[in-house]
């Protein structure tokens, strides 16, 4: 079960990359997840059962530890699956522009844009969303083969986009810190499938997830709730997902809330 802590922002950050996404983006593959720590909810990493426990990525050479840096500046960080070809999970930083990377080239430990080729079922599905980013090059940061996952089009565009657009709207109007601003924690991740892949190397996930908190100074206490949708096309228009809190997505999950707010 792949799990995706984004990091606290002023408005919202992003996920990860190993493709150079231009000469003014970096790769920083690091050694252990600690590297990045300021990126995650009290600096601990999430628990990922079988993939990260305790801080420490059980399998090093499958699981890659990222800071991402753009513009010269650490943006967000990324654990990415190089056999999934999929995120595990990122904190802070998608659009449709992807000319500026090689789509002939196949890449051997990530997903490339060859991949993604004569497929008609699938989008390109954002793990964080450019409309959560708090500047212009967070936003350009999200343009990347390795903050996406195969997800189907008419639940990306649909119910997945409703969705992100109304958390951000609770975010904006009850997620204010003391000092005005807006500061949150957000989870998004993918539970890979079984044996679904695309071009027979990218996992195609059977699940989207996502779930946010944060501590409203106006109402003195903390707020969550979480979603979750199955990667298969709506079933109508207008869908919109069901609301639920973290101990059911916890459930869904198979894991054990051990903490306050964010446990993972």
């Amino acid at each position: 079960i792949y799990l995706s802590i984004l990091n606290k922002i002023t408005f919202l950050p992003v996920a990860a990359l190993l493709l150079l996404l231009s000469v003014h983006t970096l790769a920083e593959v690091v050694k252990s997840m600690s590297d990045c720590s300021q990126f995650f909810l009290d600096q601990t990493p999430p628990h990922v059962p079988g993939v990260l426990e305790d801080g420490k990525i059980l399998n090093q050479n499958r699981y890659k530890p990222i800071c991402q840096t753009y513009k010269n500046q650490r943006r967000f960080v990324t654990l990415y699956d190089t056999k999934n070809k999929i995120p595990v999970f990122s904190t802070k930083a998608a659009g449709k522009n992807m000319k500026r990377v090689n789509k002939n080239r196949e890449y051997n430990h990530q997903a490339g844009s060859i991949d993604y080729q004569s497929n008609k079922t699938f989008d390109k599905g954002h793990i964080f969303p450019s409309s959560y980013a708090s500047t212009l090059d967070d936003k350009k940061s999200t343009f990347t083969l390795t903050n996406i996952v195969p997800q189907a089009e008419s639940f990306n565009k649909g119910s997945w986009n409703n969705m992100e657009k109304c958390i951000k709207c609770v975010m904006e109007k009850y997620c204010i810190n003391s000092n005005g601003d807006t500061e949150g924690f957000v989870m998004t991740g993918a539970q890979p499938s079984s044996g679904s892949f695309l071009n027979n190397r990218v996992n195609v996930p059977s699940a989207l997830w996502s779930a946010f908190c944060c501590y409203s100074a106006n109402m003195e206490a903390w707020i969550a709730s979480a979603h979750w949708g199955d990667n298969v096309q709506d079933e109508f228009k207008n869908k919109f997902l069901e609301t639920i809190t973290l101990e059911a997505l916890y459930q869904k999950l198979s894991i054990s809330n051990s903490g306050n707010c964010v446990c993972f």
